[in-house]
């Protein structure tokens, strides 16, 4: 309110997403099991997508077809590419050929090699490795810009980052997309060592060899033992 007085009084009589009280579901992840916060852009413009945490497309059961990737997956882009830089990281398919034909028998393999069936494994193996999951912008809203939302959200995001700045063990800062980058900026991150992307809606993103190092060795696609 101090920084934009107008915003939240007129984001309170507009609709947006996340909707069902879903807005801070990504703080579920308690203060000091972060080891990482990965940044995106904004929520899905889906209702039924937007959940409160980055990249995770409530709309996605099932992670695997018989052709490949799932409906669901494929249609949420960024999530599809994020997952296809895993199997890239872990050698299940070939950078330069991650099309139908060359996932077919990846999909097919998950059935039997111990990968995750579900998005939300996915979202359990991510929190298990200490991941905070927020975007730039916690809503979205058809006729606004992303980036307009952002610096609406930009005083919550210093306040959160100054927090965690402060900790014995800083987490590391993952930056996904322009919006997302624009954080490095701020004062309040400069104690957070970071690790800087495209964002995932880009195809360029499944080669990007800092984030196959980043995540490779989380092995994310493969079940946790419980």
């Amino acid at each position: 309110m101090a920084a934009n007085p107008g915003y939240l009084p007129a984001l309170a009589e507009d609709d947006y997403l996340p909707t069902q009280g879903r807005l801070f579901t990504a703080f579920a992840q308690p203060l000091e099991n972060v080891r990482y916060v990965l940044v995106g852009e904004g929520p899905y413009p889906r209702a039924d997508s937007a959940t409160g945490v980055s990249f995770m497309d409530g709309a996605v059961g099932a992670l695997w077809s018989e052709a490949g990737l799932s409906k669901p997956v494929n249609r949420a882009t960024s999530l599809r590419n994020f997952m296809k830089m895993l199997l890239v990281a872990d050698g299940q398919l070939q950078q330069d050929d991650t099309g139908g034909a060359a996932m077919a028998p990846v999909a097919a393999a998950a059935r039997t090699n111990g990968s995750i069936g579900t998005l939300a494994q996915l979202q359990d193996n991510l929190t298990a490795q200490g991941f905070l999951l927020l975007n730039a912008a916690l809503v979205f809203r058809k006729h606004v810009a992303p980036a307009i939302d952002a610096r609406g959200w930009l005083p919550f995001l210093q306040a959160v980052l100054g927090g965690l700045a402060e900790v014995e063990a800083p987490p590391t800062l993952v930056l996904w997309g322009k919006i997302a980058e624009q954080l490095r900026k701020l004062p309040q991150t400069e104690r957070l060592p970071q690790v800087v992307a495209e964002h995932p809606y880009n195809l360029s993103f499944i080669g990007h060899q800092g984030m196959q190092r980043l995540f490779g060795p989380m092995q994310l696609l493969r079940s946790r033992t419980r």
